[in-house]
């Protein structure tokens, strides 16, 4: 019986946990997005809108009426947008978040992490077909396009890692950086494959030059030309919660550093032996890891082109990264070869 009620004890504070970071994910996406629209505004000479704008536009979201158009698959319409924000949400659950350990630690790998990344694509492209707009059909065509272009990339830098550490485990991933597990060759590869990351990072994240799929001067918003109200605000949060989870994949798997393996900054021991100092200035490092990695993976791309044809962004994902992400792999792999 004891055990029984530990193992309860246990899921309650994990469960209680993961609603924790739910809600710091969500609030630290919208403060980004903000952060993001006004430096993009910067760069292309605009004053654009102050850094609270998302806020703003989710409780305008969700304050007006929920439309549901009577050619719409109402279950699948609803329950959309549910899906693609409960996905990143989860997933956040797995990931190490500055220094802090994954919550759901031992439960899952790199493999159910991108899982996880394909639900929100999958919901979007549902909920467009499921309310029977043809804009949103065209849109729900090209997401679906898109992703089965950029997860080739992805499952390749996936393979990369784990032929490299030998396990999919995210947390022994993250337990030291990739760079001082190899040599000049499984650097050089390693290397290619971030590169190959950040190319995906805008097409996951449907943002500049792979916004295909909303494309509001060809199909007027695209796959969410019908949503509205509750059920948009829903997406929207998804979206900006999904950019945190995104962005904090590529801090796990490649930036693990903390600033107080290298400084002390001192204070009283208030989490697992960690000084309180240390724990600020690297929960502080974690957030601008996160917001460099925004920056230049979302933001600069964003303002540098223009959206690309449906079949270009394909192509540049199935040719170009798949073969630099393959060469990466092919380069860690010799790497460790040479190391037997």
């Amino acid at each position: 019986m004891s055990d029984v009620v530990n193992l309860a004890v246990n899921w309650g504070i994990k469960s209680l946990l993961v609603l924790l970071v739910s809600l710091l994910g969500i609030f630290v996406g919208l403060l980004y997005k903000g952060f993001d629209r006004k430096i993009t505004a910067m760069m292309q000479g605009r004053i654009g809108p102050p850094w609270t704008q998302p806020f703003k536009d989710i409780k305008k979201l969700f304050m007006k009426e929920t439309i549901i158009p009577d050619t719409a698959v109402p279950w699948l319409f609803n329950a959309a947008p549910v899906f693609a924000l409960v996905a990143p949400l989860v997933a956040l659950a797995y990931l190490p978040l500055g220094p802090f350990d994954p919550i759901m630690e031992g439960y899952g790998g790199l493999i159910l992490l991108l899982y996880l990344l394909a639900i929100p694509a999958v919901a979007m492209a549902l909920g467009g077909l499921a309310s029977g707009s043809p804009y949103a059909t065209v849109g729900s065509q090209r997401e679906l396009v898109l992703m089965m272009s950029y997860e080739l990339p992805l499952a390749i830098a996936a393979v990369a890692l784990a032929y490299n550490f030998e396990t999919f485990s995210i947390a022994a991933i993250s337990s030291e950086p990739v760079w001082s597990t190899v040599g000049g060759v499984g650097l050089l590869g390693f290397a290619m494959i971030l590169g190959t990351l950040f190319a995906v990072m805008p097409g996951e994240l449907s943002k500049v030059p792979f916004d295909q799929a909303e494309a509001e001067t060809e199909l007027a918003g695209g796959l969410f030309v019908e949503y509205s109200g509750r059920n948009l605000g829903l997406f929207y949060v998804a979206e900006v919660v999904k950019m945190v989870f995104v962005g904090t994949l590529l801090i796990a798997l490649f930036f693990p550093y903390h600033l107080s393996s290298w400084f002390s900054f001192g204070g009283p021991e208030v989490f697992n032996g960690m000084l309180l100092g240390n724990l600020i200035v690297d929960i502080a490092f974690f957030l601008f890891k996160l917001l460099i990695i925004i920056y230049v993976a979302v933001s600069v791309v964003r303002v540098a082109f223009a959206r690309f044809q449906i079949d270009r962004a394909s192509y540049f994902y199935w040719v170009p990264m798949t073969v630099i992400g393959l060469i990466g792999t092919l380069l860690v792999m010799l790497e460790g070869s040479m190391a037997i």
